[in-house]
């Protein structure tokens, strides 16, 4: 992209905030420059003209060329998952990058931290993210660091971590913790705040406390979610579990994030909330509340999974199908693929009949009795059939499902209408590749607390046994039309 502006320069791009942060400021059509130490990591994921600059923040002469004819940049890294030595790590990777900054006459650095008050102590992990601006604004540029609280959205390690403790817990035994008040934000409003420093006049450098209008205590964040989830929780206080203690049962109960988890729990004795209103001064950004922030961290997860194509998930991500399928966010996926010698279009033909007279192409009358399960707790059944037998429209019934997207000869999703201990999709896609027909048949859920995962556990081994019968049952029909053609 030919400009005359110099380059943005944005490090941590694979990360949370920065990789959102990376298609907004593409949007924007500004000249960016990516830092990162994997450069084939963002191959595929930039926009034309944005420049991938191979460097990391624990090699200065690294830093010196990547920000060479640099205006502004973005500090977004921390070492927080790197291990013990992460505040050695974070240290040393500010020191690097003030000293570039001010080789190369950056005129301003844009860093996000945390909001602590500090009149309680603070942990490793805080003392980390203040010792960060710190060392930053020793290089001579201009520093707008902004303190973000708790922010809200999937994906955020605080958001995850509040997440498994109510999904996984019927019944939860809270420490003092759990009380402390907080401010939480919505990462769209944090990316706001993020875009917005860009205009802020040249000058000294500043810090700004940002949170959400809502002042509630980490309880209640929980006790929203599990209200927007429909999940009932009994949280019962005890004054004697410590954050050390916490974080030990935290890494128990959620395992995934044990690492850094544990570094975060034991901040948590920090209030975060907002003691300055001058970001309210500065910016016109008006953050939204925490019912909000939550509502659209999961309607935002709702449509991100509903535009994957998880043939490309899985090779992407290196992931190999296994027993109990794979996780993706909240979300247990199963998915499986068998290769046709037939065209696409008629590949698809089956999938389109499927439900209704024609049936599921394997065990029958195990939809048959699922459905009359289902009737027996007040659901749909398999009553309602189909509106047609060949034709389909998104937004019509299929037996128990709903189609939830349909586009032939590629792509069929069915949501699931019955009694479900969670949310459930069935997915078939078709792609054409070396003269052959690759059908792909995808089962995900969306387990609703400790009863949904055992749902989906309990009835896996069937869920096998249909799912890849079934996927093998719509490959023959598909080869038996074939050659039912030839012979005509």
């Amino acid at each position: 992209m030919a400009t005359s502006n110099p380059p943005i320069c944005l490090t941590g791009a694979t990360g949370y905030i920065g990789g959102r942060l990376m298609t907004l400021l593409q949007n924007r059509a500004v000249p960016l420059r990516c830092l990162t130490r994997r450069p084939e990591s963002l191959a595929s994921r930039v926009a034309d003209g944005t420049e991938i600059a191979d460097a990391d923040v624990l090699d200065r002469d690294s830093l010196r060329v990547a920000l060479a004819g640099v205006d502004t940049a973005y500090y977004l890294v921390h070492c927080m998952g790197a291990g013990s030595n992460f505040e050695e790590n974070d240290r040393k990777g500010a020191e690097n990058f003030a000293a570039a900054a001010r080789e190369n006459g950056l005129r301003r650095i844009i860093y996000l931290g945390g909001l602590v008050d500090a009149a309680h102590g603070l942990s490793a992990h805080l003392r980390s993210r203040q010792e960060v601006g710190a060392i930053l604004r020793r290089s001579q540029s201009q520093v707008i660091e902004l303190r973000a609280s708790i922010v809200i959205g999937s994906g955020s390690l605080s958001f995850e971590l509040i997440r498994a403790l109510v999904e996984r817990l019927p019944v939860m035994i809270c420490p003092k913790w759990v009380g402390r008040p907080a401010q939480p934000i919505a990462v769209e409003d944090v990316l706001a705040y993020l875009l917005a420093a860009l205009d802020l006049p040249v000058g000294e450098s500043r810090v700004f406390e940002i949170g959400g209008p809502d002042r509630v205590s980490y309880g209640d964040i929980m006790r929203e979610y599990a209200r927007q989830r429909g999940l009932r929780r009994v949280m019962i206080s005890v004054p004697v579990l410590t954050p050390y203690l916490s974080s030990l049962w935290l890494g128990l109960v959620t395992p995934v994030y044990a690492r850094t988890g544990r570094k975060l729990v034991e901040g948590l004795r920090n209030p975060t909330v907002v003691r300055d209103p001058a970001a309210l001064e500065a910016f016109d950004v008006r953050p939204r509340g925490l019912r909000e922030a939550i509502e659209r961290a999961l309607a935002n997860e709702d449509r991100q999974f509903a535009e994957t194509r998880w043939s490309d998930a899985y090779s992407a991500g290196g992931t190999l199908p296994r027993w109990g399928g794979t996780r993706f966010g909240s979300r247990l996926v199963d998915s499986r693929t068998v290769e046709v010698d037939v065209p696409a279009e008629i590949a698809f033909d089956p999938i389109q009949k499927i439900g209704g007279a024609t049936g599921w192409y394997y065990g029958n009358w195990l939809w048959r009795l699922r459905g009359f399960l289902d009737l027996m707790v007040g659901g749909v059944g398999m009553r309602r059939g189909r509106r047609d037998p060949a034709d389909l429209h998104v937004g019509d019934a299929v037996d128990f499902w709903r189609v939830e997207e349909y586009q032939p000869p590629r792509r069929l999703r069915l949501r699931a209408e019955m009694r479900l201990p969670g949310r459930a999709w069935q997915e078939f896609e078709v792609s054409r590749r070396e003269g052959r027909s690759t059908i792909r048949q995808t089962a995900v859920f969306d387990p609703l607390g400790l009863a949904g995962v055992a749902y989906w556990y309990a009835l896996y081994p069937l869920h096998q046994l249909i799912f890849s019968r079934m996927l093998g049952g719509i490959a023959r029909t598909a080869e038996r039309r074939v050659k039912e053609r030839k012979r005509e």
